[in-house]
């Protein structure tokens, strides 16, 4: 029967980046879905107080089954604990929503512009920015044709 090098070479390697068991090792191999398995690899490199493979297989399903953990968009892959309380949508898709829990997000993600200034005139950009006395010029036109 041939040894398989590549298995018990993948467990010695779990076993010393992770510091956990034989046994752990060989059930987080063993583990049937692979994004599972990453994610509980995760959890026992970043949390300290998760030292075995059962520990971070009952965080993995106390997650799952966390309401803020389930999917309020598919668009934009917002959670239900990041929903926005200030908008009609309340996830991510709402991009002319200035409320805090988007700007909270899009910091969070980088999509955040630091250009953009929702108090500055949106087609000029005057009055935000660097210079907040600085005046907005692109309706003088409407005004002169009105008179």
């Amino acid at each position: 029967m041939p040894k398989n090098h590549a298995r018990k070479n993948a467990l010695a390697d779990l076993k010393d980046e992770l510091g956990i068991k034989h046994a752990c090792a060989i059930a987080l191999l063993d583990h049937p879905d692979a994004d599972e398995r990453e994610t509980l690899e995760r959890y026992l490199a970043e949390y300290v107080d998760i030292n075995t493979y059962r520990e971070a297989a009952d965080y993995l399903v106390q997650q799952k089954n966390d309401p803020r953990n389930q999917v309020l968009c598919e668009t934009c892959g917002w959670l239900m604990g990041m929903i926005c309380p200030e908008c009609a949508k309340g996830c991510g898709c709402e991009y002319e929503c200035t409320g805090w829990r988007h700007e909270e997000m899009r910091a969070a993600t980088g999509d955040y512009d630091e250009d953009h200034n929702p108090y500055g005139c949106q087609e000029c950009g005057a009055g935000g920015g660097g210079n907040p006395y600085e005046e907005c010029c692109c309706y003088e036109d409407d005004e002169d044709q009105a008179a």
